[in-house]
């Protein structure tokens, strides 16, 4: 027997578009569920069931990673008052690192993605001679994340290296790591020098590259002066230098948005912190377990250096700005 044909009206009602607005709140929140962060903010001014439903704790409770009470539950217990929301919550570790592991690491959320990111602090990291004040001294400034940043005195041996678990990453995804530093006024031993870095799992070779870290431009060192809290004179070899610390810059201090220029070499980029930052390498985290090893390494010129301070190593999804 023949299959009847739909009537005019049966058609009409299957090409009338559907209101998404007229679902149930839970029902939209599910649906965007299975956007980005970004896409939920964005939706959020179609309608009220879309805002009430772009707003729910279940949704954003999805985008923040499912171990982040285990992470940050104890950098949390300090914060007052506590959050209201769970969406809250998520904004916060975004415009926000909080201290993890005794103020060994810091921990935030990259806010389209919600793929976790983290620095590891100076005291954490592997320096060479960092426990000799003759090379290395430890010391505090008001806009740094840690309580304490490494200033690098003078060395002809310089040997960075941090470590950090892949599994405190978020799976599936391609991070970058970069060092975080700022030179001071005295800062030599660096122009034109190449310094070896390297990302890898320990065990394996890790992808070697070359960047350089003195290319500051004179525009940066005149808009982040260097203010000392106290000066000497340090005779190495015959070599005197004066020693300064970075300390805060003035608020009317605006930041240079202008990309910087990288002829064919890896240079520093300013970050919104006003800091400096030069990306060591990639590594992609395909789930399995082991230990990220990351290196800065210039021990084969043997001449010395000095005049840089280290805030750390950051780890976060290829991509995110700073």
């Amino acid at each position: 027997m023949a299959k009847p044909k739909p009537t005019a009206a049966v058609l009409a009602d299957s090409a009338t578009p559907l209101d998404f607005s007229a679902l149930p709140e839970g029902c939209v929140s599910h649906i965007l569920s299975f956007t980005s962060p970004q896409d939920v903010c964005r939706s959020a001014s179609v309608s009220s069931t879309f805002r009430s439903a772009a707003d729910s704790d279940a949704l954003w409770d999805r985008f923040l990673p499912p171990d982040y009470a285990d992470e940050i539950s104890h950098a949390l217990s300090h914060l007052f008052p506590p959050f209201s929301s769970k969406k809250q919550l998520y904004l916060h570790l975004c415009r926000f690192p909080v201290l993890i592991h005794g103020g060994a690491k810091s921990f935030s959320l990259d806010k389209k993605t919600g793929k976790k990111c983290y620095m590891i602090s100076p005291r954490q990291l592997s320096i060479v001679w960092g426990d000799v004040p003759r090379y290395w001294r430890w010391s505090s400034t008001p806009e740094a994340r840690f309580g304490e940043v490494a200033e690098l005195v003078s060395v002809c041996w310089l040997e960075i290296r941090g470590k950090i678990e892949t599994e405190m990453l978020s799976p599936g995804t391609l991070y970058s790591a970069h060092l975080v530093f700022k030179p001071t006024t005295s800062s030599y031993g660096f122009q034109q020098q190449p310094v070896e870095v390297g990302v890898g799992l320990t065990g394996t070779e890790p992808v070697k590259r070359t960047v350089y870290l003195d290319d500051v431009s004179r525009d940066w060192r005149q808009r982040h002066p260097i203010v000392h809290r106290g000066f000497g004179l340090f005779n190495l070899g015959g070599r005197r230098s004066m020693i300064g610390t970075q300390v805060g810059t003035p608020p009317e201090i605006t930041r240079n948005d202008a990309p910087a220029v990288d002829c064919g070499r890896h240079i520093p980029k300013e970050r919104e912190d006003r800091w400096l930052e030069v990306q060591l390498g990639e590594f992609f985290h395909d789930g399995d377990n082991g230990e990220l090893e990351i290196s800065v390494l210039e021990v084969k010129g043997g001449h010395w250096k000095g005049g840089l301070l280290i805030q750390g190593i950051e780890i976060r999804p290829k991509g995110l700005k700073t």
